[in-house]
């Protein structure tokens, strides 16, 4: 039952996003084409033409941006990329980069 003069307070929460970071990978003249094909596919779920597309920016330029995930996500997919390639043997790089 309300009482007489009472004031009822509204608050509200804003919720901040995220920040975004980029996951950057490097090129390298060791790892071959089909290893970063298939990191690309299995990892950042990539199509295959867009695996190819940034397998071959990343070989012409050095390096491209292939996703923008939270920090926590891109650490971990850039985490499982590099240790799959340490099992593979490759020298493959890649960067988290604040976006």
């Amino acid at each position: 039952m309300p009482t007489k003069g009472a004031v009822q307070e509204k608050t509200f929460t804003k919720i901040k996003e995220p920040g975004k970071y980029n996951v950057v990978m490097h090129n390298d003249d060791f790892t071959t084409m089909e290893f970063v094909v298939e990191v690309l596919e299995d990892i950042f779920h990539k199509n295959s033409m867009e695996a190819e597309i940034l397998m071959l920016t990343v070989h012409k330029s050095g390096k491209a941006v292939i996703g923008s995930y939270p920090y926590d996500i891109a650490v971990s997919k850039v985490n499982t990329a590099i240790s799959r390639a340490k099992s593979a043997g490759f020298p493959f790089r890649m960067t988290v980069e604040e976006a």
